[in-house]
């Protein structure tokens, strides 16, 4: 598990590499859909933070160009707060769903990816879990099928392709959101363990977490003030995140929500 990649980034924590047990467990071959998380919508009622807060991030280069002037994040500009944006309409209120029913749902926060795996019997994947399953069986390597980002010329991810974040030449198909099992599956049959959206999993995020013993079936810290997530988006690009690697990992606040975040589950194995 982990990375001494030194084009990796220091504070993300990633090395060194080191050996983990895991008993164990069940993942979805896929992120949680649109469609799946209307159904436990539609089941409890829930509102998500975004809904409640009134507002979520929305990458620039989605909104149209008659968009009203928005907010910024002063450090990534390209994020814009938009009143009105959240997990019915990724792109702002004047946006929908419809045709991305199979895409991944996004403007969900920890909270609210807790609350529908309480719901639906399952659990947030750990980050040891969640690296194992997206190694696919590999060790080693930078991506869930090797090391080469584009073997053969054949784009394996949704990630952003031109010059960040002015133009993205669509070389993969996509701009935002892909369907979630577009693209081949790693060899455990899982999809899109990287790019498409960054994955939360249970763990609080530290940095120096893996310098530490960590044991068998680690769960990271016991507190913190992040939580993790994992795989990159479709905006990744090597220019500024190359976080679209299967060691690569983030913290964000578990409130957060924006365009390019979501989740897939996991469980324990039943006993026989």
């Amino acid at each position: 598990m982990g990375s001494e990649d030194p084009r990796a980034y220091p504070e993300d924590g990633e090395g060194p590499v080191h050996r983990v047990r895991l008993a164990p467990f069940l993942i979805s071959p896929t992120a949680v859909t649109n469609a799946e998380f209307a159904a436990f919508v539609e089941a409890t009622g829930y509102r998500t933070e975004a809904e409640r807060y009134g507002w979520s991030f929305v990458f620039a280069g989605l909104l149209p160009d008659d968009f009203p002037p928005t907010r910024g994040v002063a450090a990534a500009p390209w994020w814009r707060q938009v009143e009105g944006a959240d997990w019915r309409h990724p792109c702002g209120p004047q946006s929908d769903l419809d045709g991305l029913e199979d895409h991944p749902v996004v403007h969900v926060s920890w909270h609210d990816a807790a609350a529908y795996c309480a719901w639906a019997g399952v659990r947030l994947p750990t980050e040891a879990e969640w690296e194992y399953a997206a190694r696919g069986g590999l060790t080693g390597c930078a991506f869930p099928w090797g090391d080469e980002l584009e073997p053969g010329g054949k784009h394996r991810m949704n990630v952003w392709q031109g010059t960040f974040p002015q133009h993205n030449t669509e070389a993969d198909g996509w701009l935002g959101t892909c369907p979630v099992r577009e693209y081949e599956p790693n060899a455990f049959g899982l999809y899109n363990m990287t790019g498409n959206v960054w994955e939360w999993c249970h763990d609080w995020f530290d940095p120096t977490y893996y310098l530490r013993r960590v044991g068998d079936n680690p769960r990271g810290p016991e507190s913190g003030v992040l939580r993790s997530t994992r795989g990159g988006s479709y905006l990744c690009h090597e220019s500024y995140c190359r976080r679209y690697r299967v060691s690569a990992r983030q913290g964000l606040t578990p409130d957060s929500s924006t365009g390019n975040t979501g989740f897939r589950v996991a469980a324990d194995v039943p006993r026989s």
